[in-house]
């Protein structure tokens, strides 16, 4: 392991050193920007508690996100749906994958009832990827933003969907369920989406985004990326350059880390100032809000996000303006 310098201009051109992780294999530790408490808490083991009562599914415990303990403590759940197994085996992701099972039809009321009792006000909802039926649960998603509607009226809903395979009537009955927010995780640069995301296509992704537009000219889009995974400083820019071409509203970028040894490795660690310089980037090229950081998530601080959007009047335009990272 080897400690570098790297210059990074901000909007107005100052450079500054900033010290950066280089890595050579694997790492052993982490950086102590990266270091969280043990989720403890009375909120958090009520949740834990509501969860198992309604037999419901969280990508907070799925996908070992490091937030966990902050969010549930404020009462802010991201809810899985269509069951705990994928159908797809993604190099970064540590949902387990298999056959799943079949699909449980009265899920969408339950999550709406885990979210009256809660009494929350943002709801964020995502699912394992069902490539095993036709519509890849589209049905679940729109049902349950219904059901999350019609019990709790105030309560705003953020989908995080799957790409259904290019299947855009499914797509298309989850805008016409009307969430506030639609993600869908670009994840990672096209160079490396063969072993990040092997059963994915970069393209779809990006078409996934520019049709919800044309379906919804109006519905905030949203997407995610990880870094860390090996690539460029030029190739995450230029991503994120063909997210705002696609018309992409709100973007989070954070730092990825390796949920087993049997994940990809983490090529290097992201200097808190990188992720800053990355937000920066963001606003430039025309993004609505960019959450970044080390620890942020798809869902880390959504309700902010979306808080940040409502006050635009219009969306950005993508501009070729660039900050050098």
């Amino acid at each position: 392991m080897t400690g570098v310098a790297r210059q990074l201009r901000c909007l107005r051109h100052e450079e500054r050193p900033v010290a950066l992780v280089q890595l050579d294999s694997p790492p052993q530790r982490k950086p102590p920007w990266l270091r969280v408490k043990l989720p403890a808490g009375a909120t958090f083991f009520a949740l834990k508690r509501l969860v198992r009562e309604h037999r419901l599914h969280t990508v907070c415990e799925e996908a070992m996100c490091p937030n966990i303990g902050e969010c549930w403590n404020q009462r802010s759940a991201t809810f899985m749906l269509l069951g705990d197994t994928c159908t797809r085996s993604c190099g970064f992701c540590a949902v387990t994958t298999g056959r799943p099972g079949v699909i449980d039809e009265q899920e969408p009321e339950r999550v709406a009832e885990a979210v009256a009792t809660l009494g929350l006000r943002y709801a964020v909802i995502t699912s394992v990827n069902r490539d095993d039926v036709l519509d890849g649960g589209s049905h679940i998603f729109a049902a349950t933003i219904r059901a999350v509607r019609r019990q709790v009226p105030e309560c705003r809903v953020e989908v995080l969907i799957p790409d259904f395979k290019g299947n855009w009537k499914a797509l298309a009955e989850v805008v016409e369920a009307q969430p506030h927010v639609l993600n869908h995780n670009l994840e990672s640069i096209a160079r490396l989406y063969y072993k990040v995301r092997p059963q994915a296509k970069y393209e779809r992704s990006l078409e996934l985004l520019r049709r919800v537009k044309e379906l919804d000219p109006l519905m905030r889009t949203k997407s995610g990326l990880m870094v860390g995974l090996g690539e460029e400083p030029e190739e995450i820019v230029e991503t994120m350059r063909h997210l705002r071409f696609s018309q992409c509203d709100l973007l989070t970028i954070g730092q990825y880390l390796r949920p087993s040894a049997q994940h990809l490795p983490v090529v290097r660690y992201y200097h808190p100032d990188e992720f800053a310089a990355l937000k920066r980037q963001g606003a430039v090229l025309g993004f609505v809000h960019v959450e970044a950081g080390p620890l942020v998530r798809s869902s880390y601080h959504a309700v902010t996000q979306e808080a940040a959007a409502a006050q635009q009047t219009q969306p950005g335009r993508a501009s070729s303006q660039e900050v050098p990272l």
